[in-house]
This record gives structure tokens, C-alpha cells and sequence, in this order.
């Protein structure tokens, strides 16, 4: 089953995949996009590219808003009579409550959330199309900093001590636990709207500890702090998921990063 993109290097291409064959693509490019998709036929996208940091969409509007959402309506479009998995973001709600369930209104705070609240409503138009609202994902990335466990490690690696929030909560996730759900959701023909994040709720501090303890040959400096204090964009507080949606389905459920790590304890991360 073919996908085209499948996953994205950065912010503006992906690998479709045709008969085992991986090859870059410029998604900017609406006309290479458009030729590879009449040359593979794919039976299945699964959208995974975006400009997706809040201080690379604050400093590149006009790219967050055509690789965010113009990117993905021409996927779509391309796509309107074959499955399409877009991925989201849980940070399309304003952090202010947590536990956030589909049915929740989204009210994003910065231009990042807003692209993908945007991208999120053009994908649900088609009944045969599917949005992944997901948090932190974590694991091993081909260019070795993309994962938030990545970017830590290299940071510790430097020896520099790092600030993590105690008021910020997200649901980090295993990155192959991401994977192992959108396949079902796929093999299951499952379309509309999923949380698919950890079955934990931590703080940006309680991330830390765990991979601290995680990397004890590192020396790891952290120290708490407040994303009231943080001078950058703003920042949605808590966004953490509630998927006992994906949770009914699902033949195995998903874990929460604690207990992920605790039952994977030789699994690169």
C-alpha cells in the first residue's frame, strides 16, 4: 500500500513510496506533486510534513501557512477518492482546561495552531479522510534532532543545563506507538477525527526527569521553571488529550511515556 507523503524530512518534502522505491519530494511544488501522484497512483497518503515549531511558523508566516494547509488541500484534493491521514496537533486548543476530547471546540493562540486548525477542517470535508491529533512525539528521527527525547539528548551532549516548564503539560508519546495506532485506524477503514497521544499527562519538568533517569552516563542538567516567564510566542498551558476514543479501538492501548519506558527499557530512545 503505497502512501505518498509518508513521512516528511522537513518542512517542505517526503518520501512517497512506490514499489519500494524512496525518493524526495518539494511539496511547494504543486506541479512535481500533482506529476507524482499520477505516477505512483498511491492507494493511501499519509500527510506528515509541516512546518511544525511555533517559533519557525512565528518567523515564516507565509511558509507555515502554504506547507500547513495550502500543501495539505492540494493533498487532499489529490486524494478525495482514496484514505488520507493528516496529522495534527494538539496545540489547536488554547491549554486552558486539558484533557481536551474531539468534540472540544479548538481555539488556537499562535499562527502554528491556527495552520493546523485550518488544514484539520479542509480534510475533514471528505468522509473517506482522517485527522491524527497528536502531542510530543518521541523516538529516533533520520536526522537525529527532531524528536523532543532528540533534542534534549544533544542538548545535555553539549553540556548545556536546560529550563523546562513545570506549568506546561502535554501527553509525549513513543513515535512507533503513533505509527502502530494510524495503521489500525487504517486497516480498520477508521475515518474523521483521533487522539492518538501517551496515556500520561506530565509537565515539560516531568519529561525531563524521566529521561534523565533514562540517560544516567549523561550528565543531565535541568532546572524547573514557568512558561509565564517565557518570552517567546505564547504558549497553550495544558493540551493534553483525552483518547478513550482511540483507546476502544485500538487492540493494544497505548501507553503513557513513563510506562513505556519502563516496559522498553533496551528500545533506542
Amino acid at each position: 500500500m503505497p502512501s505518498l507523503p509518508h513521512a516528511g524530512r522537513d518542512a517542505v518534502s517526503a518520501s512517497p513510496i512506490s514499489s519500494g522505491n524512496v525518493r524526495c519530494l518539494d511539496l511547494t511544488d504543486f506541479d512535481a506533486v500533482r506529476r507524482a501522484f499520477c505516477d505512483d497512483q498511491p492507494q493511501l497518503i499519509i500527510h506528515c510534513a509541516a512546518v511544525s515549531t511555533l517559533a519557525e511558523a512565528q518567523a515564516n508566516p507565509d511558509l507555515a501557512r502554504r506547507v500547513n494547509v495550502d500543501v495539505t488541500a492540494l493533498l487532499a484534493g489529490l486524494a478525495a477518492d482514496i484514505p488520507f491521514v493528516f496529522f495534527s496537533s494538539d496545540l489547536v486548543f488554547d491549554g486552558r482546561k486539558g484533557n481536551y476530547a474531539e468534540a472540544d471546540a479548538v481555539n488556537p493562540i499562535h499562527l502554528y495552531g491556527e495552520t493546523k486548525a485550518a488544514a484539520e477542517q479542509i480534510i475533514l470535508r471528505n468522509p473517506l479522510h482522517t485527522v491524527v491529533r497528536t502531542s510530543l512525539n518521541g523516538g529516533t528521527s533520520r536526522a537525529g534532532n527532531r524528536g523532543f527525547n532528540e533534542k534534549l539528548r544533544l542538548a545535555w551532549q553539549a553540556g548545556q543545563m536546560i529550563n523546562l516548564f513545570t506549568d506546561e503539560f502535554r501527553c509525549p508519546i513513543f513515535a512507533g506507538e503513533t505509527s502502530r495506532a494510524v495503521w489500525e485506524l487504517v486497516n480498520q477503514k477508521r475515518t474523521g477525527l483521533f487522539h492518538v497521544a501517551g496515556a500520561e499527562k506530565l509537565s515539560r519538568w516531568q519529561i525531563g526527569q524521566l529521561l534523565a533517569a533514562r540517560w544516567p552516563q549523561l550528565n543531565t542538567k535541568i532546572t524547573p521553571g514557568t512558561a509565564k516567564n517565557f518570552s517567546g510566542p505564547p504558549r497553550a498551558l495544558d493540551t493534553s488529550l483525552n483518547i478513550t476514543k482511540i483507546q476502544k479501538i485500538l487492540s493494544v492501548p497505548l501507553p503513557g511515556l513513563g510506562e513505556w519506558l519502563a516496559a522498553n527499557p533496551n528500545e533506542k530512545f
